[in-house]
């Protein structure tokens, strides 16, 4: 079940003992405050400054370790590529790498993160639906792995760069196929009207495999789908995967090749409110490679290697932003507003696609939330939002405002609105914090000014 509005429109006297399920797995309450990875939030929040993002790096790490055990757990040719929009940085790059997977990257500036870290190119995965021509170059120069093609003009580019170098290309095709997934419309990719993929309609996608197999230095590696993201219900996948076998299959009857690769894509939900109750990776594990095993085995096709790209579920639920809170206004009979020193620069989503997020006061963690309250962010604009009537404990200005479940799109979609520096993140394991972000500065926002 997905949160509504009319499910918080009053206190729940919940304490943050009771958000656990949407907290980093290392939380606790301590004394009164919020601790992750045995840090002092409201320590840490006072000596780095607010607005912050504050990530567990062992929650990451788990997540990923988690992809691996369960969606290997039925078939051992399994590549996990993290989906490096939900969130990148050179560190999030080497913690990647470091557990064995892939990553997926969508544009140039995402390419040139992993590069920075060193991450093994032949482990990239190149996304996006409309790659610039330099973009593309970048990819083939640095011998990345994969690149998932959106459209046949993307198709010509590659092999006319490809043929330049006297390389050969190795890309995936992605397919809409044709599902509407349960979720929002702003993050819904896999139904027929898409900007991405080839859809099976008229044949398109069948054109782009034969396309693929005539061009000059490009190979022709796979399939790729993505049906959206925060998708809760597992049924969403299996529809998607019946129908892209069902093409697997008249590949090989029409065209004569087998596909070795079937990329799922991501999409699966995570929890931002306590009632939200998502899938197991576990389970997703078992929807995904159970229903690609048995669907290939129907058709007398065999079982191909099998990718996944989990973004949100692995970093979401690993972190918070922590605000101070700055000023608070009860406008009687119609709500109170609680400013905090941030707002839809480093979270767009409540602003963007109405984004469903709790609240609680960070030093006041044992206390339950009495009262309602909306936490608003500093900026010029009516829609800046972070909670809307929510439940929070009594606020004070100075106080430490914590939202949970930020660690997804968060920093990734931040922007200087307003002239506002953007947040650093922070990384917390074993009792110590660590910048891997630092926070903008007004040099920073200047930098690029030529006047």
């Amino acid at each position: 079940m997905k949160t509504s509005d009319a499910a918080m429109a009053c206190p729940d006297n919940k304490t943050a003992a009771d958000l656990m399920a949407i907290l980093p797995d290392t939380a606790q309450v301590v004394d009164g405050h919020l601790h992750i990875d045995d840090v002092d939030m409201v320590a840490l929040a006072r000596e780095a400054g607010t607005a912050v993002y504050v990530m567990s790096e062992p929650h990451i790490r788990k997540q990923l370790q988690d992809y691996r055990k369960w969606m290997s757990y039925h078939w051992d040719d399994v590549d996990i590529v993290y989906a490096g929009k939900a969130f990148l940085s050179k560190a999030m790059a080497r913690l990647v790498a470091d557990c064995g997977c892939s990553l997926d990257v969508s544009s140039g500036g995402e390419l040139a993160i992993a590069r920075a870290a060193d991450f093994p190119p032949e482990r990239i995965y190149a996304h996006g639906n409309n790659k610039t021509t330099a973009e593309l170059a970048e990819c083939l120069d640095a011998g990345i792995g994969y690149i998932v093609v959106d459209s046949f003009e993307e198709l010509d580019r590659i092999s006319k760069l490809a043929s330049q170098r006297g390389m050969e290309q190795t890309v995936l095709l992605r397919i809409t196929p044709g599902i509407a997934a349960d979720t929002h419309d702003y993050i819904r990719t896999g139904a027929e009207d898409s900007k991405f993929g080839f859809g099976l309609n008229q044949g398109l996608a069948l054109r782009a495999v034969r396309r693929a197999l005539e061009l000059p230095g490009i190979t022709y590696g796979g399939l790729h789908m993505h049906i959206g993201s925060q998708i809760y219900a597992l049924h969403s996948f299996a529809a998607a995967i019946e129908v892209m076998v069902e093409f697997m299959l008249q590949i090989r009857d029409e065209l004569g090749v087998d596909t070795c690769l079937l990329n799922t894509g991501g999409g699966l939900g995570v929890a931002y409110g306590v009632p939200d109750d998502p899938a197991t990776i576990k389970d997703y594990g078992k929807v995904v490679v159970d229903g690609i095993k048995e669907a290939c085995e129907a058709r007398g096709l065999a079982t191909p290697r099998i990718a996944v790209e989990p973004g949100r579920s692995v970093v979401a639920n690993a972190g918070v932003t922590l605000y101070t809170v700055g000023t608070i206004k009860e406008i009687p009979n119609i709500r109170t507003y609680v400013s905090v020193d941030g707002g839809m620069t480093d979270n767009i989503r409540t602003s963007l696609y109405q984004a469903h997020y709790e609240a609680f006061i960070a030093n006041k963690a044992d206390q339950p939330r009495s009262t309602l309250a909306t936490i608003a962010g500093k900026h010029c604009e009516s829609g800046d939002i972070v909670v809307s009537n929510g439940p929070l404990q009594s606020a004070e200005v100075g106080d430490i405002l914590c939202v949970p479940a930020t660690g997804a799109y968060c920093q990734s979609l931040s922007s200087n609105y307003n002239k506002q520096v953007r947040p650093g993140v922070i990384w917390t394991a074993d009792g110590a914090w660590r910048w891997v972000v630092r926070r903008e500065s007004y040099d920073d926002l200047l930098r690029c000014d030529v006047g």
